[in-house]
């Protein structure tokens, strides 16, 4: 469809609007040049009050006929981290795919605005270099798919952010942002991660203010901090022995872990796109649960169940990073994970001390392990002469290949 054509088919954008610079700039230049009734749309998925405070407001004031703020937390927990956990998924080994995480359960909520509101197309303020527009659009296409997208990275002629900020200033509207924006952040319940900055140079230290929510290691309490943690089926129920719902037990775990500076890491990572980036990410609480699922994995999985569990999260932390979530993929790994976590029931206890998460302490009643064969000391349940004739089988193979060289 040709750009004029698709300009005069629209009447009604649903904007993912943050406040920011970019989303700012955009509710105005919806208008003028697409001249249609603009929608804000926000997401809170834990990412503060502070961001949030005022949103309606200047949403209107920029623009927006209308502006809806929906409470995502709970849902983004539930059944967009926890199922995560259950697969294990870490992107290159180190990423705990905060951002990756949050894309689905937003974008799956504008497009129910958009239906609300009989809105005929959808825009973002993601830009052409970066993984979200992916996310977002792929999102968009499982859901929405007779729905326009309208992603003006791709179509104005602007290019920088004093740029943006003469467009507002000569349209009056107002803005808190300024030329001098030294970091590109994003928050939610999981985690936070920066980019930008000093951080565009890989051989260069993150300063201090790099970090928004963790501690630094080394300012850190001198004392170490035990806390627990319980799982039900796979389902974290309980922060030291407190009924605490998805949301708030990863509320809580936060305000224990970040103070001790855990769950900092400062990575080079492969964009969807190709390119590479670099960013430092902040995940306290999501460090801990991860480490007391795998725990608790270790106790009731055996080993070829674990190796394919290990594979399923390899897996899956390239389906979220690349915002397949909405497609069969998605749901047959989820489904195979779900089917381990049943048994990922127990308590573990962690000790979070200079930045580490150890484990410490593990049990549960599908626990696999067992002490009387386990133990360095005597026992009556296993015949170590045993091993001999298994090992005989198990290095078959070689030997025969050894016997046919010589």
């Amino acid at each position: 469809m040709a750009l004029t054509d698709k300009k005069h088919q629209i009447k009604k954008v649903v904007l993912a609007y943050s406040g920011g610079l970019d989303t700012s700039a955009i509710m105005p230049w919806l208008k003028e040049n697409y001249d249609c009734e603009v929608v804000a749309f926000a997401a809170d998925v834990g990412q503060g009050d502070e961001e949030l405070e005022g949103l309606h407001d200047k949403a209107i004031a920029s623009g927006a006929s209308e502006c809806h703020i929906v409470d995502l937390k709970e849902e983004f927990v539930r059944d967009f981290i926890y199922p995560t956990v259950t697969t294990g998924a870490v992107y290159e080994g180190e990423y705990l795919l905060g951002t990756s995480m949050a894309r689905p359960v937003i974008a799956k909520a504008q497009v129910e605005v958009a239906r609300k509101v009989g809105a005929d197309a959808l825009s973002h303020g993601c830009t052409g270099k970066g993984n979200d527009q992916v996310r977002f659009e792929g999102a968009f296409a499982a859901l929405a798919p007779d729905l326009q997208i309208i992603a003006p990275w791709r179509e104005w002629d602007m290019v920088s952010r004093e740029d943006l900020l003469d467009y507002l200033a000569t349209r009056k509207i107002e803005t808190t942002a300024s030329a001098t924006k030294i970091y590109s952040r994003d928050a939610n319940a999981w985690h936070v991660s920066t980019e930008g900055g000093e951080l565009e140079d890989p051989w260069s230290e993150p300063t201090k203010q790099i970090w928004a929510m963790t501690t630094d290691p080394e300012d850190a309490p001198d004392k170490a901090e035990r806390i627990s943690l319980s799982f039900d089926e796979g389902n974290l129920t309980h922060v030291n022995g407190k009924a605490l719902s998805p949301y708030q037990a990863l509320v809580v775990l936060n305000q224990l872990a970040a103070p001790h500076g855990v769950g900092r890491i400062d990575i080079v990572e492969n964009r969807l796109v190709g390119m590479k980036s670099r960013g430092c990410y902040e995940t306290p609480g999501g460090t801990v649960m991860m480490k007391a699922y795998k725990a608790l994995e270790c106790l009731v999985l055996d080993k070829s169940a674990l190796k394919f569990r290990e594979q399923l999260a390899l897996e899956f932390a390239h389906v979220m990073y690349d915002g397949r979530w909405f497609t069969a993929l998605n749901d047959a790994i989820l489904a195979s994970a779900a089917s381990f976590a049943k048994l990922v029931t127990g308590e573990v206890v962690i000790k979070l001390y200079k930045g580490q998460a150890s484990v410490v302490q593990r049990r549960s009643p599908n626990s696999l392990y067992s002490e009387d064969f386990a133990t360095f000391g005597a026992d009556d349940v296993y015949d170590q002469s045993h091993a001999e004739g298994f090992i005989r089988l198990f290095s078959l193979s070689s030997r025969i290949k050894a016997l046919k060289q010589s």
